[in-house]
């Protein structure tokens, strides 16, 4: 059992007790000690490796809300407002009309087999001056085959009316979330799950079979790998056999370079069915890849107009968005989980929905009382203080989407929150006041994985234009990394393996070129990722 000792220029280790040290000891993929090399030597024999000398050492980032999907979703095409770069390091240039996209999208729709669907990703209309795509756009496009665009934040769709033929949907189809113009008439536009899955069995369109390639799962991994995560999760998957395999055969190669956390998507079957289902995919788990989490989406995105809001409503008056789990649901899925025993993520955008889903906790805890649960509020863009103290209460935690703030904060400045209430966005400042144990995310592929870019945001608060949002709640650099390291193992109960560089823990690092605690915040997310460490094993970004 030999024993190798790191020396760093620094080594941050989030550990109160040894803040920062000079050396880090690794044994069978652990962390053995850290602390200065005299003191591990105490452990017998030790290999001295200096390859980090110049090198700065931070815990592996834990990225505890993405999807595998940023994987997969490269094979087709990106039409974002933001410019973007795939996993194989070419960037697309982002669009910035809806013209621009409908031009792009012809020139792929010429190049494809005759009825293939058209599928593309990443379209973002509410920059484009308030008009939304509708079935004159998507036609232009094609009047033969399929056509589907998913906006940037996969809660709403656009479809053609090839699309709307094939499914059905008309004027008299009545399902929430089918957006019709003063007519009546579908515009084509879909929002939120009932109606886009409408439209992606009509276009023969499987997002599942994905993630059934074996190499997305390697892609997804590598992009996170690159950005200093050695844990991410999949947060909401219905978990089919194919999706299953998959991660399985990746996450068992030595030379895979990630932990992954899939989250089963409760709402796909009834409790009676997922519960078993859940706990027979756990006894599939390996150190790589684990199953223990399961996900209740709420309502939808605040950007995508589908997020649901509490009085007064969206500032521009747009009206109130779209239920996927409503307050007539979640109390009967949250409980069944609740009791199952199972940790439970839900997704809030909007107050209303944070509020809904704050309630229906105390409710499953008031009924089956459980110690430690950690059921997590994941986005919670809206949340205010009053919920934030009610989460403490309740034992729950939150993991707050910074990146919203640069992508979208001078949209919901402008249009869907208004000023006042756009300040107390992903308000990590009122999460570190109330005591509420919080992470922040980046959500991809809805915004790049980067964790050293989403902790910039939630240091500096400032918009894609240069504003400062909410000064009230910024955070420090050193309650950043945290929040991207040790407070992100605590929201998925990894706390204890991850997150900190302590004795015992597995030796998951990030490898970084600077120290972030010395540059200045501003410069936070410009700080280079040299590789990590996974169990031991060494993957260099730079040769990945």
């Amino acid at each position: 059992m030999s024993i190798t000792v790191y020396s760093a220029r620094r080594i941050l280790t989030m550990n109160p007790g040894r803040p920062s040290v000079s050396h880090v000891a690794v044994r069978d993929g652990r962390i053995l000690g850290a602390g200065t090399l005299e003191e591990l030597r105490g452990w017998g024999k030790v290999e001295l490796d200096e390859r980090f000398a110049d090198k700065v050492i931070l815990p592996g980032f834990v990225e505890g809300h993405s999807h595998a999907y940023e994987g997969g979703v490269w094979k087709f095409p990106y039409v974002g407002y933001f410019d973007r770069v795939s996993p194989d390091g070419s960037r697309s240039k982002g669009l910035k009309s809806i013209d621009e996209v409908v031009a792009a999208l012809s020139v792929v729709e010429k190049g494809l087999p005759k009825g293939a669907p058209l599928l593309a990703w990443g379209f973002d209309p509410i920059y484009f001056g308030g008009r939304r795509m509708n079935l004159a756009d998507t036609d232009r496009i094609s009047t033969e085959r399929p056509v589907v665009i998913v906006h940037s934040n996969f809660h709403v769709a656009n479809a053609n009316t090839p699309v709307l033929a094939k499914a059905g949907i008309t004027r008299s189809t009545n399902v929430h979330g089918i957006v019709k113009d003063e007519r009546g008439e579908p515009t084509g536009e879909l929002q939120e799950m009932t109606a886009k899955y409408m439209a992606y069995r009509a276009a023969g369109v499987e997002l599942a079979a994905v993630l059934s390639d074996e190499q997305a799962v390697w892609r997804f991994a590598r992009v996170a790998q690159l950005a200093g995560v050695t844990t991410a999760t999949d947060l909401h998957n219905e978990l089919p056999d194919s999706t299953v395999e998959g991660y399985l055969k990746a996450s068992a190669s030595v030379d895979f370079p990630l932990r992954l956390l899939p989250a089963f998507a409760a709402a796909s079957v009834p409790p009676d069915q997922g519960i078993p289902r859940l706990q027979s995919l756990m006894k599939r788990n390996n150190e790589k890849l684990r199953f223990q989490l399961v996900k209740i989406v709420t309502d939808g995105s605040i950007q995508g107009l589908s997020a649901r809001m509490r009085w007064p409503g969206y500032y521009d008056g747009t009206p109130n968005g779209v239920w996927n789990i409503g307050p007539d649901d979640i109390d009967r899925l949250l409980l069944a989980w609740h009791r199952a025993g199972f940790q439970v993520h839900i997704h809030t955008n909007g107050d209303e929905a944070s509020e809904v889903a704050i309630e229906a906790v105390e409710r499953a805890l008031a009924t089956a009382p459980r110690w430690d649960h950690r059921h997590t509020l994941q986005h919670a863009q809206m949340a205010d203080a009053g919920q934030f103290r009610r989460m403490k209460a309740l034992g729950m935690c939150a993991n707050l989407f910074a990146n919203h703030l640069f992508y979208w904060g001078d949209i919901h400045h402008a249009r869907t929150l208004g000023p006042e209430r756009a300040e107390r966005m992903d308000a990590c400042g009122t999460a570190l006041a109330t005591g509420v144990p919080f992470a922040i995310h980046c959500d991809a592929p809805v915004t790049p994985i980067g964790p050293l870019f989403t902790a910039w945001c939630a240091v500096n608060r400032l918009t894609a234009s240069g504003r400062t949002l909410g000064e009230a709640e910024k955070i420090s650099v050193a309650e950043a990394l945290r929040a991207i390291t040790l407070g992100a193992a605590y929201t998925l109960k990894l706390d204890e393996e991850l997150g900190s560089i302590d004795v015992g823990k597995r030796a998951d690092f990030a490898i970084l070129d600077d120290d972030p605690l010395a540059v200045a915040p501003a410069a936070l997310k410009d700080v280079g990722v040299w590789g990590t460490m996974l169990g031991g094993r060494i993957f260099e970004a730079r040769k990945t």
